[in-house]
């Protein structure tokens, strides 16, 4: 039900609460022209598209689905390629087959992409050779060199052509037959070097090789499905997916200016009720730096129809999780928020069973639990460099899952910030591993999540082979 007291700007009159993540333009006229042509853009995605999301994020609250969040901790407009994108979205396709095949649960795919460019700060300025200058943003916001720090409305919109034409490539490669289970080696996985991973990559694309071929066989596939879609095909369920896109919610101007009031896009003969949408993305997520409850972010996610996130770290009370969940959904709406859990390995310990069992004492629903094993074990080198550790993450994750199981809760779903982009020597570099991005988190974490829900199936308890190839340690 709609909140009479709410509206797209209401936001505004908490303007000081946001974490210190608000932009300062120093030319408010030229940003609210900007804002006011964005706002008379066509939208990126559809009412409908968004309930079809949240129908879909029900069934994971369900345990009848799994939900994989993937892509760039942050896009960057020199990085926006038809090689960048094809590849990142090939590493999704076959990070979820693994998902698939392994748990035999539908796996809804939400990208970190086409609109992932803002970048949250703890602090508003950084030193640079001695020299006090604003912080990199993102590219929607400044440039990454000291002397383009001075945040430019223009970004702005540079970020909704980018992200329109990413959208607009995206949509193509999975309407043509990029995404057809009929050829899943062409998913781009020749880079991977582990010999471990890329021979169960290759016993599961074969499996599903030999399933589809009995299928055809047997008639089950005989009719234009089984035609190629150049050739007039029709894409069948074998050839097109769902794949929604996502962002954090972090510059609300731009937010506001994307947002559409409409009918509510659901079918049925009740009648039509005013709604708002965020139309820059299916779904969005509040950042652990700006969940402040009386906070500016806090009070525009609550007036939005879309399914949200939130990131859950160990800063977080018990309590004030909770009236996170009572101001968010009032109404207990299934498939309407997501907690992401973003703890850090050596806190999930102290923290997870703790926030599990308070949303269980309060009765209120959420879609799923998601982990987050990436934010919470981000290191700083000596030379200024943003690292993790590859050993942190695969312990959160485990300890996610194991955490979970002696709760009697499950988890749901993961997030995990990866890229699509090769290196010199043809690898996938995976954000921010420094040295180690050869071990390609995204492939590990599909093959653990893999070993998981096998075990879940089939009650094995063997050891982890994939786990102990990139370098795990099996638990005694």
């Amino acid at each position: 039900m709609a909140d009479l007291n709410w509206c797209p700007s209401s936001w505004k009159s908490r303007p000081g609460r946001s974490g210190g993540n608000m932009v300062d333009y120093p030319d408010q006229q030229h940003l609210e022209r900007v804002l006011a042509k964005i706002n008379a853009l066509p939208p990126l995605v559809t009412p409908a598209e968004i309930e079809r999301l949240r129908f879909q994020l029900a069934a994971v609250q369900r345990n009848e689905a799994f939900l994989l969040h993937a892509g760039d901790c942050a896009e960057s407009f020199d990085a926006f390629t038809q090689q960048n994108i094809s590849a990142k979205i090939g590493l999704i396709l076959s990070f979820s087959l693994i998902l698939i095949w392994g748990g035999r649960l539908p796996v809804v795919r939400i990208g970190r992409i086409a609109g992932q460019y803002a970048k949250p700060r703890s602090s508003k300025t950084e030193t640079i050779d001695n020299k006090e200058v604003l912080s990199f943003r993102g590219d929607n916001v400044n440039g990454l060199g000291s002397d383009d720090r001075t945040p430019d409305p223009e970004r702005l919109l540079s970020a909704y052509f980018h992200s329109t034409a990413t959208l607009n490539y995206v949509r193509g490669l999975l309407t043509s037959g990029f995404a057809s289970l009929h050829h899943p080696r062409d998913w781009s996985l020749s880079h991977v070097r582990s010999p471990a991973l890329r021979s169960e990559f290759e016993k599961i694309t074969q499996s599903l090789s030999d399933a589809l071929d009995f299928s055809q066989t047997i008639g089950a596939n005989s009719g234009r499905d089984s035609v190629p879609f150049d050739r007039g095909g029709d894409r069948g369920v074998l050839g097109e997916i769902d794949f929604y896109t996502s962002h954090e919610g972090l510059m609300l101007d731009w937010e506001q200016a994307m947002t559409r009031e409409a009918d509510i896009a659901v079918s049925g003969p009740s009648p039509k009720e005013k709604v708002f949408y965020n139309t820059s993305a299916h779904f969005l997520w509040i950042g652990d730096r700006t969940r402040q409850l009386d906070g500016a972010h806090i009070e525009y996610f609550r007036g939005i129809r879309n399914p949200i996130g939130i990131k859950v770290g160990p800063s977080l009370e018990n309590a004030e999780l909770i009236r996170l969940l009572q101001i968010v959904n009032p109404d207990k709406e299934s498939g309407r928020v997501t907690l992401i859990t973003r703890y850090g390995a050596g806190k999930i310990g102290d923290h997870l069973a703790g926030h599990i069992e308070a949303v269980k004492l309060s009765r209120r629903p959420i879609s799923t639990w998601v982990c987050d094993p990436m934010h919470g074990n981000t290191l700083t080198s000596r030379s200024g460099f943003k690292t993790r550790n590859f050993g942190t993450i695969i312990s959160e994750l485990t300890s996610c899952i194991s955490i979970h199981a002696a709760c009697g809760s499950r988890l749901g779903g993961v997030s995990l910030g990866f890229t699509g982009e090769l290196n010199d020597e043809g690898f996938s570099v995976t954000e921010q591993l420094g040295l180690r991005y050869q071990q390609s988190l995204d492939l590990a974490s599909q093959f653990l999540s893999h070993d998981y829900f096998k075990e879940e199936r089939l009650g094995d308890k063997g050891e982890n082979g994939i786990y102990a190839a990139l370098g795990g340690r099996n638990a005694v």
